[in-house]
């Protein structure tokens, strides 16, 4: 069970470490689309391959109301900062049991090691 815990919790970490880099990924494209790229600039292309296809579904849903400003990276780095994605904790129990080889097995509290 402790290993099945550990394996938990580094998948989650694995995606929250991959999430925040998307975020930046986004922040990047965001403030790149502001100075009028080249499009034909390798950079640019990945970064639009990278973000269109998380951004187009959310400007479909979205109207821009004639203000000329994309609000779809805002959605999706505030949507981000709201999922209750924690590393730390997920699929572990309250108590560990510990086993040391010069003692007695025993139970402690997490976060009280």
């Amino acid at each position: 069970m402790f290993i099945a815990a550990n394996l938990i919790t580094a998948v989650a970490e694995v995606i929250s470490l991959i999430l925040y880099f998307y975020m930046w990924v986004i922040i990047i494209r965001a403030l790149v689309s502001w100075v009028n790229p080249d499009p034909y600039n390798p950079i640019v292309q990945f970064l639009y391959k990278v973000t269109e296809p998380v951004l187009h579904p959310i400007r479909r849903l979205m109207p821009v109301y004639n203000m000329g400003i994309d609000l779809s990276p805002l959605i999706v780095i505030l949507s981000r900062a709201a999922l209750p994605v924690q590393a730390r904790g997920v699929g572990a129990s309250e108590d560990v049991f510990v086993v040391h080889p010069h003692g007695p097995p025993h139970t402690i509290r997490r976060g009280m090691e």
